[in-house]
């Protein structure tokens, strides 16, 4: 009779990242005491509320194999979509009409945006087979120059007391944006292990040409990750716009390297077909944490980049070793 055992090395990778959690908290504990108080806890998770929107997104996208690099100017030009509904509304001088927005129709227009955004990302990859990283490109810049366009490169501000309950709020004692993160966290964790969406989304990261052949339609399954992708970039541009009580033309700048960076230290692989959401989450969370450490001990801010990128890097040089051993 014979028994097999995962060995060390497989049971440490599946727990690297909570390893990784645990030893900067006790880190950060030990440079600083106020690492570890009530409202720099409530602080690290208001900030990191909008990273895990984004990453949680980037997760879907990167699990097909994919990436996208726009979300960050999606994230600015659905901030300033909500915030100029809102209060500027829309005129029609032709018709003398104006139409106004309440915060609910504000939202939503912001967030069915953001979709068509992804949806064009998606489409564009499927359709002409440009690569990921080539199309996102291009939409970083495109969805930019629209937020610069539509704000005449001036901040849109005083939203209203009623507006910043969205990113500025709290719900018995936990932020708002916190919550809507929790619920797009738990949604997003449904899709991919309890549909068909799911499903497919792995088989296509782990062998597209496989999928292909068991009759999955790769392009919808595609285009669908990009169009969710995008719109959760866009809850997180409505959760930015309010905490700021402004719509910033400048929003979102290097957001797309915090989701990546979150996906990727939460053990999705960039190659596809392997993580999880639930990995992703911590992943943004060490990095907020970690910005937070750094903000707290008072490092300069362009040491912080160096910092940010050195922790990029080695997520990503773990991930390559880790696909090499599989």
């Amino acid at each position: 009779m014979t028994t097999t055992s995962i060995p060390f090395t497989k049971q440490l990778q599946k727990f690297q990242s909570l390893i990784a959690l645990a030893l900067l908290c006790i880190v950060l504990s030990l440079l600083t005491d106020k690492f570890f108080t009530t409202a720099n806890g409530i602080n690290v998770l208001r900030q990191v509320a909008v990273n895990v929107c984004i990453a949680t997104g980037m997760t879907l996208i990167v699990l097909t194999g994919g990436i996208d690099l726009s979300v960050g100017s999606v994230l600015a030009l659905c901030g300033a979509i909500t915030a100029g509904l809102f209060k500027n509304g829309i005129a029609v001088p032709a018709a003398d009409l104006w139409i106004g927005f309440t915060i609910l129709g504000a939202i939503l227009a912001a967030l069915i945006a953001g979709a068509i955004l992804g949806w064009i990302n998606g489409f564009v990859i499927t359709k002409f087979k440009v690569p990921p990283f080539v199309a996102t490109l291009a939409m970083l810049t495109i969805a930019r120059g629209f937020t610069m366009l539509y704000t005449g490169g001036h901040p849109v501000s005083n939203l209203g007391e009623n507006f910043a309950v969205i990113g500025a709020g709290s719900f018995i004692g936990i932020p708002v944006p916190v919550w809507i993160a929790a619920m797009v966290v738990l949604l997003a964790a449904f899709i991919c292990s309890k549909t068909r969406l799911g499903r497919y989304i792995y088989a296509i990261g782990g062998n597209e040409t496989a999928a292909k052949l068991s009759g999955i339609r790769i392009n919808r399954v595609k285009i669908t990750v990009y169009t969710i992708g995008a719109a959760l970039a866009a809850v997180g541009g409505v959760i930015v716009t309010s905490r700021l009580d402004s719509a910033q033309p400048n929003a979102g700048t290097s957001y797309e390297l915090d989701a990546i960076a979150a996906v990727v230290i939460g053990g999705t692989s960039l190659n596809g077909g392997r993580g999880s959401v639930w990995g992703t989450v911590i992943g943004a969370v060490i990095i907020g944490i970690l910005n937070n450490g750094l903000v707290l001990l008072n490092v300069s801010p362009f040491w912080q980049q160096v910092v940010k990128g050195a922790v990029i890097l080695l997520a990503v040089v773990i991930d390559k070793i880790g696909d090499k051993k599989d």
